[in-house]
C-alpha cells in the first residue's frame, strides 16, 4: 500500500478516536466503540478499493462518492468535529491532510473528470436532438 493511503487511514483513524473519546462512547484506553470502529472499518474498506488509488484525493474534493449515502453522513459528522482537534493532537497527520487537499488533482481524477463532462455533453447533445 502507498504511502498516501496509509497516511488516510491514519488520518482517518486518528479522527474517529478523537470523536468516539469526545461523544463519551463506550470506548476503552486504545479502542473505540463498536459503531466507531465498524465505520472506521468502512472507512478502510472504502479507502482500500479507491479507484484513483495512490492520486486520491481528499474525500472533500473526490469526484467519486464511493461511501453509502448514510455512512457519508455520519464520516462527515466525524470530520467536522474532529478536524478542529486534529491540530492539536495529531499536527502532521492535520497538516498532511491540508497540504493533499490543495494539491493539483492526479493524472486519473483529471481523466475522469474529462470522461464525465465528456459523456454529460453526449447527454445533452443527445436530449436536445431528440426534443
Amino acid at each position: 500500500m502507498s504511502n498516501g493511503l496509509l497516511r488516510e487511514k491514519k488520518t482517518v483513524k486518528a479522527m474517529v478516536e478523537i470523536y468516539c473519546r469526545g461523544n463519551d462512547h463506550a470506548c476503552r484506553e486504545h479502542e473505540s466503540c463498536e459503531s466507531c470502529s465498524d465505520l472506521l472499518r468502512y472507512a478502510h474498506e472504502r479507502l482500500d478499493k479507491c479507484v484513483f488509488g495512490e492520486e486520491k484525493p481528499v474525500c472533500a474534493l473526490c469526484p467519486v462518492h464511493c461511501y453509502h449515502p448514510a455512512r457519508r453522513n455520519e464520516i462527515s459528522h466525524v470530520m467536522r468535529y474532529s478536524g478542529p482537534k486534529m491540530f492539536l493532537r495529531h499536527p502532521f497527520l492535520a497538516l498532511s491532510h491540508l497540504f493533499t487537499g490543495n494539491t493539483k488533482p492526479g493524472e486519473k481524477v483529471q481523466k475522469y473528470l474529462e470522461r464525465k463532462k465528456s459523456r454529460q455533453a453526449d447527454e445533452r447533445r443527445r436530449l436536445t436532438s431528440v426534443a
